[in-house]
């Protein structure tokens, strides 16, 4: 029996799939392309062949589209990213105290007192804090974003760039190319510069305390982890799965809700790989709002509206 945790984000979606002990058995990153429908269905079709729908017994769902995602799948709860992560860093560790998640088209900053979550802070407006950030870079580089935090180590001189915003650092980094600065200690003060960027504004105010782990996709590149380690004067953790945390969260708290209420699951199975999903909108005329709501449909059934402000018509599905 298998709990099932989906993380749809801007870039990636997430799904993992918990045993009974709460170990990862199945870890999918797919990337979300601006379809989050067809990344759930890609990530259905790599796993109806290798599960059978009555071995999963509870669904979450967290991320930006957390609430379309429970819609089609038939999720058990949805929760927000800042619990989801939280859940699945102190399933790991039940001492971490302070949590830097750092993705593709956002960062957050989490601070824990005894498993409690006492403070929180999100980025989702500066590209210069995000992973986007190193992507951008890498590719004006040409150099893979995996060779990122090989390039970062190997840096005897790291340069100063601005990373108050993108696109000033962009152009700095332009200048220090033209002045012969070599690419790896380019790309460490890439890494520094987003270290300063994320403590000056996401952390801005916040006591970070040890233990600390470090979440999200940019963890893969160790030169994060180094610089992160240098400015805050500690260790840094990545926890073995630091991809798909989100994902591994809210798997967590599908399991215990429906340990708790004793229901079934409302998972609508693996077929859904194979439902050709429609999306059609209009503009609702009961109120000055004007919402343009959009209705998605699954071989010719509604499956779900959204967009709407009041909830006159998502209220109609249940979420």
């Amino acid at each position: 029996m298998y709990y099932m945790g989906v993380d749809v984000g801007s870039v990636s979606t997430d799904i993992v799939l918990l045993d009974k002990d709460m170990k990862v058995v199945e870890s999918l990153y797919l990337r979300t392309k601006g379809r989050p429908i067809n990344a759930i269905q890609e990530g259905f079709k790599i796993l109806k062949d290798k599960y059978k729908n009555d071995e999963i017994i509870a669904v979450g769902t967290t991320g930006s589209g957390r609430q379309i995602c429970s819609t089609i799948i038939g999720a058990d709860v949805v929760k927000n990213e800042i619990t989801a992560h939280a859940v699945a860093a102190l399933n790991t560790q039940n001492t971490v105290r302070t949590i830097i998640e750092i993705g593709g088209q956002d960062s957050k900053i989490i601070l824990l007192e005894e498993g409690i979550v006492t403070d929180f802070a999100m980025n989702t407006v500066c590209a210069a804090g995000t992973g986007s950030f190193l992507d951008r870079q890498a590719e004006r580089l040409e150099i893979p974003i995996e060779d990122f935090g090989d390039y970062a180590l190997k840096s005897t001189n790291p340069v100063r760039i601005a990373g108050r915003c993108a696109v000033f650092a962009e152009s700095d980094m332009i200048h220090k190319q033209q002045l012969g600065y070599s690419d790896k200690d380019i790309i460490r003060g890439l890494c520094e510069a987003l270290v300063r960027n994320y403590l000056n504004n996401v952390a801005k105010g916040k006591e970070i305390k040890s233990e600390i782990f470090f979440q999200g996709g940019v963890a893969a590149n160790i030169g994060m982890k180094v610089a992160f380690e240098n400015a805050l004067g500690c260790e840094v953790t990545i926890p073995p799965n630091y991809k798909v945390m989100g994902a591994i969260g809210s798997a967590i708290l599908a399991k215990e809700k429906l340990e708790k209420t004793g229901k079934l699951t409302n998972f609508k199975g693996f077929d859904l790989a194979d439902t050709n999903f429609n999306s059609k909108s209009f503009e609702c005329e009961g109120c000055p709002n004007r919402c343009e709501v959009v209705k998605i449909l699954g071989s010719n059934t509604t499956i779900g509206f959204f967009g709407d402000k009041c909830g006159k018509w998502s209220g109609n599905v249940a979420v």
